[in-house]
C-alpha cells in the first residue's frame, strides 16, 4: 500500500509539474535567422538568461527529454543544450552518455542499438528513478522548439556536416545553433550555411585574438569563456567590444555545490548567480536552470531596450 502510495504521488506531482509548465511558455521570439543573430548580439542594455544544460534536468523530468525541455521554459528563460547522437540504424537521438545505463533503464551502448529497440527504453529522472518518457530523436526536438526556445547541439557523435544538415532540414536557422570545438569545425559550418549560429570556446583575450583572425564573423558565434570561476574578467570585455555575448558554466561550480549541500541557502546560490552576470557573464550554462533563472528574473523584468522585444 505504501509503495502504490508513493506511486501514485509521484505521478500527480509529475503531471502537476507538466500542467503548470505548460500553461505559460518563456519564448523567445527570434523569428529569423536574423532575428537570432541580433538577439545574441551584446549591447549595453542586454537582458540575461539561462542554457539548461542537457535540458535542465530535474525531480521527475530526465535529461535529454522534451517533457523536460518544457518545464524548464515553462518556468524560465532558457536555451536548451541537447546531445545528438546516433543509433545504429542511423537515427539521431538525444542522448549524453555513449552507454546507457546511467540515463535509462538499458544496457550497453546507444550505436549498438535500433531506434525501435531504443524507443522501447525508459529515461531515468536525476535521482535514477524509472519515467515514462523515451528516449526522444533530434527531429521531435526540432519540431518542438520552433516558435518556443534556441536548442544548442552539441556534437558527441554526430559530424558539424549532419547537424547543419538537421538544421537546414527543419528550417532551424532562426532557433537552433552549433557547439563547435575547433576552427575547422567553426570553418566548416560557416562554409556550409554562413546563417548558423556556433557557440565556440574563448577561454581568455589569446583566444579571442585568434579568433580575430580566422575570418568568421563575431556575429555568428556566442563565446563559451570557463566552468571556471576565476578566469580572467578581461575575456568578457573583449568579447563584448567585439559584438558579442559570452557564456559562463555553473555546472561544475554552484550547481555541485547546492547538490552535496556545500551551499544550503537559496539566497546564498541565487547571488552567486547574479554575481556571474556583474561579472560580465551574459548566459549562464547550468544544470540547475530553473534555480539560475529564478535568479536573473529581477534582470529580466527590466525588458525596456533593445532586447526586450525577443522575450515573450
Amino acid at each position: 500500500m505504501k509503495k502504490l502510495f508513493r506511486l501514485s504521488a509521484w505521478i500527480f506531482l509529475a503531471l502537476l509539474a507538466v500542467a503548470c509548465a505548460d500553461s505559460r511558455m518563456h519564448s523567445f521570439n527570434t523569428q529569423t535567422a536574423a532575428g537570432l543573430k541580433e538577439f545574441l548580439k551584446y549591447s549595453p542594455d542586454r537582458i540575461p538568461f539561462v542554457c539548461a544544460h542537457r535540458g535542465g534536468e530535474r525531480d521527475f523530468f530526465p535529461e535529454n527529454c522534451i517533457a523536460t525541455f518544457g518545464n524548464t521554459i515553462g518556468r524560465v528563460y532558457s536555451m536548451i543544450e541537447t546531445d545528438p547522437r546516433y543509433t545504429k540504424d542511423s537515427v539521431i537521438v538525444l542522448m549524453h552518455d555513449p552507454s546507457l545505463e546511467r540515463t535509462t533503464n538499458g544496457k550497453g551502448k546507444v550505436i549498438d542499438y535500433t531506434f525501435d529497440q531504443l524507443r522501447k527504453l525508459r529515461l531515468k529522472d536525476s535521482q535514477g528513478n524509472l519515467t515514462d518518457y523515451s528516449i526522444p530523436t533530434l527531429d521531435e526536438a526540432l519540431e518542438w522548439a520552433r516558435s518556443k526556445t534556441i536548442l544548442v547541439l552539441d556534437r558527441k557523435d554526430v559530424p558539424v556536416e549532419e547537424r547543419v544538415r538537421m538544421i537546414e532540414k527543419h528550417e532551424a536557422e532562426s532557433y537552433a545553433m552549433i557547439i563547435a570545438y575547433s576552427i575547422d569545425e567553426i570553418k566548416r559550418c560557416h562554409e556550409l550555411n554562413p546563417e548558423i549560429m556556433m557557440e565556440v570556446f574563448v577561454p581568455d583575450t589569446a583566444q579571442v585574438h585568434k579568433f580575430d583572425l580566422n575570418g568568421i564573423p563575431w556575429e555568428n558565434v556566442v563565446a563559451f569563456v570557463s566552468h571556471n570561476l576565476d578566469v580572467d574578467h578581461s575575456v568578457f570585455d573583449a568579447v563584448h567590444k567585439r559584438g558579442a555575448l559570452c557564456i559562463a558554466g555553473s555546472s561544475r561550480n554552484y550547481d555541485i555545490s547546492w547538490k552535496t549541500n556545500r551551499i544550503t541557502d537559496p539566497d546564498e546560490l541565487s547571488s552567486k548567480y547574479r554575481k556571474m552576470i556583474d561579472d560580465g557573464v551574459d548566459i549562464i550554462e547550468a544544470d540547475l536552470a530553473v534555480e539560475a533563472g529564478i535568479a536573473l528574473k529581477a534582470l529580466q523584468e527590466r525588458r525596456q531596450g533593445s532586447k526586450g522585444k525577443f522575450f515573450k
